[in-house]
């Protein structure tokens, strides 16, 4: 009897932590969508977790990880890895599936660069360092962040990406910046803010820079959620809009394969239930013509089909669920 208390215990325990993280990280839909070396399109849905679009365009469900971001590691060096670990319990980094691994962050954006280091910002520090941590378990500083364009400490980024001659690029709210192969950074880029753009539920940044990625000539896309838009930007600072979408919905990532880019695109709105996001992907050709190719109703099992009334169900704060855990641990012993 006491082995089955103390193992009901650690249960309690464990969903409790799963819960409290799963509250933690419910502040936005998810950023990730990324392509393999076949042309395979990979994309996180906060609501239902990883999914993939093949070749043929055959739709999988692979991860039932609902968390926000996305990095591929095509060479699998992380399938077996010791991945990176918060002592403090607020963010983990796990594999998922192998040929190609694909690695999902609850809390921040991540990247494997070109010499197959994992590059991640750290956390609970006034101002952000990029650090660098090899499939082998070394850890080091490959940056530390200046204060953001607008002169204020950088608590957070919103992307990272690679780029060409081993760079890694990231995004403020309102710009682009680069980090060289030596750890310096400058900045690509400031983008303004679009006139008279659509009001994004939720946001009330403009514009607001998330997910983005290089290409081999060092071409910009990046995904505008404030403003509701995919921007390409030219090394010499030409900003083309390649797709303007309508509130609610919002790009916050975008992948590129050849001449084609995909964006995962979510309908917002105010609240922190991540299943009322509902997600969608779109290829814009090299012509610019633009194509929705997969929403949420061909994805089976992604959501309920009806949600049941209020007056029938409620969600549970953490704190209750904490006072539950606390009573059943107490009955348990």
């Amino acid at each position: 009897m006491k082995n089955l208390r103390e193992l009901l215990g650690q249960l309690v325990l464990f969903f409790a932590a799963a819960l409290l993280l799963s509250i933690a990280v419910t502040a936005h839909p998810g950023s990730g969508i990324v392509t393999d070396r076949l042309g395979q399109v990979y994309f996180l849905d906060t609501g239902s977790g990883l999914w993939r679009i093949d070749a043929r365009g055959a739709l999988s469900h692979l991860s039932l990880l609902r968390n926000h971001w996305l990095a591929i590691d095509e060479n699998n060096g992380f399938t077996q890895a010791r991945l990176p670990v918060d002592s403090g319990g607020d963010w983990v980094i796990t594999a998922a599936g192998s040929s190609p691994t694909m690695l999902i962050s609850t809390d921040f954006p991540l990247v494997i660069g070109q010499d197959g280091s994992l590059y991640y910002p750290s956390v609970r520090e006034s101002n952000v360092r990029i650090l660098r941590k090899s499939p082998a378990g070394a850890v080091a500083e490959f940056a530390r962040l200046p204060r953001s364009v607008a002169g204020l400490a950088i608590g957070w980024i919103n992307g990272i990406c690679t780029g060409p001659d081993r760079s890694i690029y990231y995004t403020e709210d309102n710009a682009i910046r680069r980090i060289s192969s030596d750890g310096r950074v400058t900045t690509v880029i400031t983008i303004p803010a679009l006139r008279d753009g659509p009001s994004i539920p939720g946001n009330n940044k403009h514009p607001y820079l998330r997910g983005l990625k290089v290409d081999a000539d060092g071409i910009v896309y990046v995904a505008d959620s404030g403003d509701a838009r995919v921007l390409k930007i030219t090394p010499n600072g030409n900003i083309a809009t390649l797709i303007q979408l309508e509130s609610p919905w919002a790009p916050t990532d975008v992948a590129v394969f050849g001449d084609i880019v995909y964006a995962v695109e979510f309908s917002h709105d105010a609240g922190d239930d991540r299943t009322t996001w509902m997600p969608r992907v779109r290829k814009i050709g090299p012509d610019g013509r633009s194509t929705v190719i997969v929403t949420v109703d061909q994805m089976p099992g992604a959501r309920q089909m009806k949600a049941a009334p209020q007056s029938e169900v409620r969600n549970i704060s953490s704190m209750e669920f904490l006072e539950l855990v606390v009573r059943t641990i107490l009955l348990l012993t």
